[in-house]
């Protein structure tokens, strides 16, 4: 027997996945008033909580609205965290602390799709920069305006709290079965909690941030999991203050030394969980080609997550086929950095907020139907 669940009220929403995309979104929407609940899982599996916290758009090379996505986003980060923390308590570790990308030699660097915005090095500027890096690398770009924030530890748990101030409802451990919908109008949802019973919640108003999952409940997002694996070492404090962002390999460090290392790509792995050797020796092989005496340094952590991922890579933002359900996900590499400019622009949507011309553009480049073959 299902148990149906009325809505509190015609402006409530379900969030559809508790994790970073899912807080912001939340979060945001509280703000304006609006009854939010979260349907998580396990929040743990999140991305939020296994990625390194780059906020690198310029680093990572990123091109077209998909660069133009993350400056946006880079751009309203240091508000967006200030609200965070003031409506949680909690410092959630953002820094500028610049990224660099080292070169084999000045011909890669000079082909680098964002060389333009970066600073170029020299390998006696690079190894200034980045003492003990190994001497293969012989030039640099340095991007100051990139940077990064602490999610693992202060992030997720910064959201998570300022939602709870706001009156975010959070049913943790319930597993959303199944979208309902009647004439391409979105109903509401068949959940089964963490006590094993089978309820159908009622609303109005659904966002999809279910990630790597996000395909199970929708089928027209193209999303596939693709799995990354991490670790941590400690590293003595300011030995290294900038993001090394290399081939394959980056290290991003914390202020008390603690060095995040990642990430393998694994687009074959599914939703395999685990850690493997292989895994593992990818990673120590890009620290000892990148800052060879950090292999010295003691491991702290281990751990894996899956990216939700796109055939472009890119994600998606917006509306959806039913009326009422709207879509956020598919961030790949760059749910952290991104988090900020979806929460706005889905909240602007679903609170009929007018959106400028620029933001209307970002959500046509974003759409969920842009994948279908163009007659």
């Amino acid at each position: 027997m299902v148990e149906v669940m009325a809505p509190l009220s015609t402006s409530k929403v379900l969030i559809l996945g508790g994790g970073l995309i899912g807080l912001s979104i939340a979060h945001a929407l509280a703000k304006t008033g609006k009854s939010v609940e979260v349907l998580s899982r396990r929040r743990h599996e999140a991305a939020g909580f296994v990625a390194a916290g780059m906020l690198a758009p310029h680093a990572e090379g990123l091109q077209g609205n998909l660069l133009k996505l993350g400056q946006a986003s880079l751009n309203q980060i240091p508000h967006w965290v200030q609200t965070i923390e003031k409506d949680s308590g909690i410092n959630c570790g953002l820094r500028k602390c610049g990224i660099v990308v080292p070169f084999l030699n000045i011909e890669d660097q000079k082909r680098y799709p964002t060389a333009s915005l970066g600073y170029p090095l020299t390998q006696n500027q690079l190894n200034k920069e980045v003492p003990g890096i190994s001497s293969k690398w012989k030039s640099g770009l340095l991007f100051k305006q990139d940077g990064q924030i602490d999610n693992r530890r202060r992030l997720m748990r910064a959201l998570e709290k300022a939602c709870v101030e706001l009156g975010v409802i959070f049913q943790e451990g319930s597993e959303v079965l199944q979208i309902t919908s009647k004439k391409d109008i979105f109903e509401g949802v068949l959940i089964q909690t963490a006590e094993g019973k089978v309820k159908k919640i009622n609303a109005t108003d659904a966002i999809l941030c279910s990630g790597a999952w996000s395909q199970n409940l929708y089928n027209d997002v193209p999303i596939f999991p693709v799995k990354g694996q991490m670790f941590s070492i400690q590293g003595p404090k300011d030995a290294l203050k900038r993001i090394i962002f290399g081939p394959g390999i980056y290290m991003v460090p914390r202020e008390d030394g603690l060095i995040v290392v990642g990430a393998t790509s694994e687009r074959n792995a599914g939703f395999t969980e685990g850690l493997t050797p292989n895994g593992q020796s990818a990673l120590q092989e890009g620290i000892n080609s990148l800052l060879p005496i950090a292999s010295k340094w003691p491991h702290m952590e281990r751990w894996w997550g899956f990216r939700p991922c796109s055939p472009d890579e890119a994600p998606i933002i917006g509306n959806s086929s039913l009326q009422g359900l709207w879509i956020a996900t598919g961030h790949h590499r760059n749910g952290v950095l991104l988090a900020s400019i979806t929460s706005q622009l889905l909240t602007k949507l679903i609170c009929k907020q007018s959106l400028k011309k620029e933001e209307k553009a970002l959500l046509a480049a974003f759409r969920w139907n842009r994948f279908n073959s163009i007659k």
